[in-house]
């Protein structure tokens, strides 16, 4: 029997990027682009650095962060990539400079926000009148008090009775140790939750390592579905209450 049901949020409740087009409308630069210029501007006040070698060795500090998230299973904060990307161009900021460029990047998606996977509001609200409902998700740049705050806005945040994001927990998924403390959180054994999430790497091998069921997202992109491990796919919201069903009968 299925008692509960965790859900990632990009790209699974949320729409991963979705809000780029909502910035080019209001006439600003890719997020990436911004995140960039902010850097630049920061540190021009402290002996400038040309643009190209912001973007170089802002580029190599992503590139180690998502080594480090996809090998290690560790998210870096904003701060420490900050860091990291300071030390690269060989200068430092105030503390409180420091503070106000971590905020503008960790808040970026609360001015132009990511929308929300059709269907997702009703099926929760459904799926909460019968069961335990979580969030593990992984943090990059939104830290898990801007994903609750993106939640709520949307009248969402109250249906979940557990948040488990990688900037509050020091592990990102499929670490272990993320579906244990889902299980703690929960107070349900491994068989009894199902995970959805869009990512076979980090959702589905992760979660069903673990020993939940799995459902694989493919309400807003298919990254391979055809060789996945998943229980069940998830094309549209209105299956959800139909899948746990019958994962619950399994």
């Amino acid at each position: 029997m299925i008692k509960a049901v965790t859900f990632d949020l990009w790209d699974t409740v949320l729409i991963d990027d979705s809000d780029e087009a909502k910035r080019k409308q209001a006439g600003r630069p890719s997020k990436a682009v911004e995140r960039r210029q902010w850097v630049e501007r920061f540190v021009a006040a402290k002996g400038g650095v040309s643009r190209e070698v912001v973007d170089r060795v802002y580029d190599t500090a992503d590139a180690a962060f998502r080594k480090v998230w996809h090998d290690s299973h560790v998210t870096w904060s904003v701060q420490e990539r900050l860091q990291i990307l300071l030390k690269g161009l060989g200068r430092e900021l105030p503390e409180a400079e420091m503070a106000e460029l971590v905020r503008l990047h960790e808040e970026m998606e609360l001015e132009f926000r990511p929308d929300f996977v059709p269907g997702v509001h009703e099926a929760l609200r459904e799926l909460k009148k019968t069961h335990r409902l979580g969030v593990i998700s992984d943090a990059i740049f939104s830290p898990g008090r801007v994903l609750r705050q993106l939640l709520a806005d949307e009248g969402l945040a109250d249906l979940f009775d557990v948040f488990i994001f990688s900037d509050e927990m020091g592990f990102s998924k499929p670490h272990p140790e993320v579906y244990a403390a889902a299980c703690r959180a929960l107070d349900c054994e491994p068989a009894e939750i199902a995970h959805i999430g869009d990512r076979e790497h980090n959702d589905i091998l992760g979660a069903k390592k673990a020993g939940f069921a799995t459902v694989l997202c493919l309400a807003v992109l298919d990254r391979g579905s055809d060789h996945t491990q998943a229980d069940a796919k998830l094309y549209r919201y209105s299956q959800l209450t139909d899948i746990i069903a019958t994962l619950s009968k399994t």
